[in-house]
């Protein structure tokens, strides 16, 4: 008879059952079954998750070594005492998923019968079995230089789970021991640079206007949620109310009443963005707290809150006192900001919140530019004061200079040619030379014009070419919308092995090529040259098994009733580029060295 450990009450996937922890198994039974629904072994448990402590639902997410996805339990019991069941089963748990990774047998343990066969004196063998070594060295060793361990690890984990296609090819190659985890990541720095650089971001204000809508819920009434987020935005956008929380809370008012009269009071309709508030104020009862706080609407024709003056008139927009000199220099009536004075105070509301999102993102920048002190031809430098630097064209790169060789031959055939051509002018315009008589050459051309019009009207086209070409080029667009319309009719999980050996052999074939060409800088890469050369010879070794693969391919494709020529001319471009390396690594070991004169 097992011994229980822990029991609670929870529920699995909506349904309500009790789950129990004894010495050898987890197991979870739904109400009213003898037989449980869910069972675990202790051995196959691998990770352990649950929800924070405040949370509404106090859930357990156990992660098991065949199934990533696991199964989730949510407790319960009273939420005190579905955290302490939570609690003892987190605790327990824990100390069989760590005796669970103590006693994990490492893949350099297991016997490879494929090894016996092996000279001794041959290291590849030695280092195909040291997978788990150096899989998990290299997974505490950082990628990105200057950065910590941990944040590297969260920099790869987030964008393997960002991209599925990278995140299989990471299982498929890392994980079965093919390649390191820093062969893997080896060119592909960018990705963990460009995930860097999205987190380092500073996530700008919002440009919606705080305006809590009322929500109508079951019986008539009005409710808000409340959130921190929202009061932090009600603070910032509105002052005042910042001004009222502070002498009122919480001497005279609880938060909960506080924000309760807020609502209902005229000053929230007063800061509402909708020129209808103005409206439901008349039907809004008067509060004694808050309409101390009421401010004059700011519809009058100069602003309440004047903005700093331009001393610029070339920039200033808004000036319009030279605009009518022939009247006199007065303001104009006609720009009067807003017609309708109701709309006058929402207007300068959206200003208001339109200049404080430019503040904030402009962060403690000066609110004019500094002002150019060379003043080019003009001596006033009036036209420096119209010059914006956002309306400069940036200046031209000067370019990459070019390495060339023999600058020097380059240079001599510029001058032999320049010679050459200079020395034939002056034979032409030598007494010996052939001089074209101008007035001849024109009555000749003016002859061969005679009669154009009589000519032109007998031309006839040969349509045939044109005709040709127009089928030529509808027949090549036709086949390419056939092309990209064509549904792969191969069955799922034979596409999906085609992808697979596709996407391994290209990786292969890419780590291949930076072995022998590696770039000149990059982030972490600090191989040597005989590391490269071993990379190099262990990617081969891969590469060569890529016809074995596709031949399989092809006989198990066949033997679900696939046209084996399919398969070939599916996978030809991918063996033509194995071929060509295979072929270019030979020729290349195969080079006489050349000895070395002392």
């Amino acid at each position: 008879m097992p011994t229980t450990l822990c029991s609670a009450k929870a529920s699995y996937k909506k349904q309500a059952g009790t789950l129990e922890l004894t010495d050898s198994h987890l197991t979870w039974t739904q109400e009213g079954k003898k037989a449980p629904a869910v069972r675990v072994l202790h051995s196959e448990a691998t990770s352990l998750f649950c929800s924070k402590e405040g949370a509404a639902q106090v859930r357990l997410k156990l992660g098991l070594i065949n199934d990533e996805a696991g199964h989730n339990f949510t407790f319960t019991s009273p939420q005190a005492v579905a955290y302490i069941e939570r609690e003892a089963f987190k605790q327990e748990l824990t100390n069989i998923i760590s005796r669970n990774r103590s006693t994990a047998p490492t893949p350099a343990q297991k016997p490879i019968a494929s090894t016996a066969s092996t000279p001794a004196k041959t290291p590849a063998p030695a280092l195909s079995t040291s997978r788990a070594t150096s899989v998990s060295s290299d997974s505490r060793t950082p990628i990105l230089s200057g950065t910590d361990a941990a944040t590297d690890f969260r920099l790869r984990k987030k964008v393997l789970l960002s991209n599925p296609e990278l995140l299989a090819l990471h299982k498929e190659l890392v994980m079965s021991g093919h390649i390191t985890e820093s062969e893997f990541w080896d060119g592909r720095e960018y990705l963990l640079l460009a995930e860097a650089a999205a987190e380092g971001q500073k996530r700008g204000r919002t440009g919606q206007l705080v305006d809590p809508r009322p929500q109508t819920v079951e019986g008539g009434e009005v409710k808000i949620v409340i959130t921190p987020q929202l009061v932090h935005d009600i603070f910032d956008e509105f002052p005042v109310v910042a001004k009222a929380y502070n002498d009122n809370v919480p001497d005279k008012l609880s938060e909960a009443e506080f924000w309760k009269r807020y609502f209902q009071s005229k000053l929230f309709n007063a800061h509402r963005a909708s020129i209808r508030s103005s409206a439901t104020q008349h039907v809004v009862k008067d509060d004694p707290i808050f309409d101390k706080y009421l401010e004059k609407d700011d519809d009058e024709l100069e602003p309440r809150r004047p903005r700093n003056e331009v001393s610029d008139l070339f920039i200033n927009i808004g000036a319009t006192l030279e605009d009518h000199v022939e009247t006199g220099n007065e303001k104009d009536v006609t720009m009067q900001a807003g017609r309708q004075r109701g709309a006058l105070p929402l207007i300068r509301k959206f200003n208001e919140h339109s200049e404080r999102l430019l503040n904030s993102a402009l962060g403690d920048v000066p609110p004019a530019k500094r002002r150019r002190t060379d003043g080019g031809d003009n001596d006033d430098g009036t036209y420096s004061q119209i010059m914006l630097d956002d309306l400069l064209d940036p200046e031209a790169a000067s370019g990459i200079a070019l390495q060339m060789q023999d600058r020097e031959r380059y240079f001599e055939g510029q001058l032999v040619r320049t010679a050459s051509e200079q020395a034939e002018r002056e034979d032409a315009d030598a007494p010996g030379g052939q001089v074209v008589d101008v007035r001849a050459a024109f009555a000749e051309l003016k002859n061969g014009f005679g009669g154009w019009e009589t000519r032109f009207s007998q031309l006839r086209i040969d349509k045939k070419a044109s005709d040709a070409a127009l089928v030529s080029m509808t027949q090549n667009v036709s086949a390419r919308l056939d092309t990209r319309t064509k549904k792969v009719d191969f069955p799922p999980a034979f596409f999906r092995q085609l992808t697979t050996c596709q996407t391994a052999a290209n990786e292969f074939l890419r780590q291949f090529w930076t072995a022998l060409y590696p770039p000149p800088a990059t982030t972490s890469s600090t191989a040597t040259p005989m590391q490269n050369a071993a990379k190099a010879a262990k990617m081969v070794g891969y590469l060569s098994k890529t016809r074995e693969k596709v031949e399989a391919l092809v006989r198990a494709g066949q033997a679900d009733g696939i046209d084996p020529e399919r398969v070939k001319v599916a996978m030809k471009p991918l063996l033509d580029a194995v071929e060509h390396a295979l072929a270019f690594y030979r020729a290349r070991n195969a080079r006489p060295m050349t000895p070395k004169v002392a």
